[in-house]
């Protein structure tokens, strides 16, 4: 973890009555940079329409539940609960992926 503070940056400010003078400001660093290693939890939204708790209770190994999802539509994707991006499912190799198509 880097623990260094940024020095502060000379910042020159003007002004009409006062003239221009030079003033000290520290920059506050980026809060997620210093929190790279932080878990968090990534998940889509896949939308499941008229499902229903017999649906739920009828699942076996190898069932299949149609999704309302369009081949060409985009998924909210979200980071602990929160929307952070759109996706759209992509097959790379062998495994099924999402790639990034716009950040919220």
């Amino acid at each position: 973890m880097n623990t260094a503070t940024n020095p502060a940056i000379p910042v020159i400010e003007a002004s009409p009555s006062k003239g221009t003078h030079l003033l000290e400001r520290a920059v506050d660093p980026d809060p997620c940079e210093a929190l790279p290693w932080l878990p968090c939890t990534l998940a889509l939204d896949l939308p499941v329409v008229k499902f229903t708790v017999g649906d739920l209770l009828s699942l076996a190994n190898g069932s299949i539940v149609e999704t309302s999802y369009h081949q060409s539509s985009d998924l909210p994707l979200r980071v602990n609960g929160q929307l952070v991006g759109w996706t759209e499912f992509e097959v790379v190799g062998e495994r099924l992926a999402v790639r990034l198509t716009d950040l919220s």
